[in-house]
């Protein structure tokens, strides 16, 4: 059986598509500065990849809390472009723990870690939509996919 892959193309193409993977440089490339930046020196990314949603990962690898590590692992990289997203949310090592992982503007997911019987799990277990309240007024923040429950400015 062949299963869908966990991560989707957005359409760039479209009018009002952000991507807020640089774009300082072409605001500097035309000054009449004596001295080089560092963007002036640094080869324009041509191998960015832009337009990916990892969504389907991140809830993947959420509903796959307290399973065999090495089985989660082999069946998302199967499924995936890049191995690389899958980091992004889930810890290797105790010092890379994080409660929260901020993963686009205002969307959060839970730290995700491989303990010693390896077995992914949740870094702090009792984090949810309560415990975190938006930065802005104008974004719709969300945690695990649900709405934030507290408003901008609440505090706990």
């Amino acid at each position: 059986m062949n299963k869908s892959p966990l991560f989707r193309k957005v359409n760039t193409k479209a009018r009002g598509v952000r991507h807020d993977h640089g774009g300082d440089y072409r605001h500097v490339r035309n000054s009449k500065q004596q001295e080089t930046s560092e963007a002036q020196r640094l080869p324009m990314s041509a191998k960015v990849q832009r337009g990916m949603d990892y969504t389907p990962l991140f809830k993947f690898l959420l509903s796959k809390v307290g399973q065999p590590w090495n089985e989660v692992y082999s069946e998302a990289v199967a499924r995936l472009d890049s191995p690389t997203p899958i980091y992004w949310m889930v810890a290797l090592t105790e010092a890379e723990r994080q409660d929260c992982v901020r993963l686009g503007e205002s969307s959060y997911y839970s730290g995700l870690y491989v303990d010693d019987d390896g077995l992914l799990q949740r870094v702090n277990s009792d984090m949810g939509p309560s415990s975190l309240s938006p930065h802005c007024k104008c974004c719709t923040h969300t945690f695990n996919g649900v709405r934030f429950t507290r408003g901008f400015g609440e505090s706990p």
